[in-house]
Parts: structure tokens; sequence; C-alpha cells
């Protein structure tokens, strides 16, 4: 089972580690917009890619 995203969590693209950890500001639908740490505000298609959930951002 896929844990819906919502604003505040914080994640990781799969494919990018380069850009950090990152901070899910909206979902829509599957447009979710991250400001990650290296990378900025991104808008991700989550029907396309399975952002990683993280626990503990630190």
């Amino acid at each position: 089972m896929l844990t819906p995203l919502e604003p505040g969590m914080h994640v990781r693209h799969p494919d990018r580690p380069d850009w950090g950890t990152g901070q899910v500001q909206s979902v829509i639908g599957n447009r979710v917009t991250v400001n990650f740490e290296h990378a900025g505000k991104l808008l991700i298609n989550a029907a396309q890619v399975a952002l990683d959930i993280v626990d503990d951002p630190r």
C-alpha cells in the first residue's frame, strides 16, 4: 500500500540523490510540488516517480 503524500512530509527523489531531502509543499492529484535542499522548488509527476518518504530529515 502506498502512503499518500501530504504537505510538510519530507521526501527524496530516488533517481536524484544529489537534490537532497525535499519538503512537500502541495499535492494536487499526481502533481507534487517539492522544495529540495539543492535543487529548489520542483513539480514532480507522482504517476511517474515514486518519491521516497524520509522519516527523519536530519
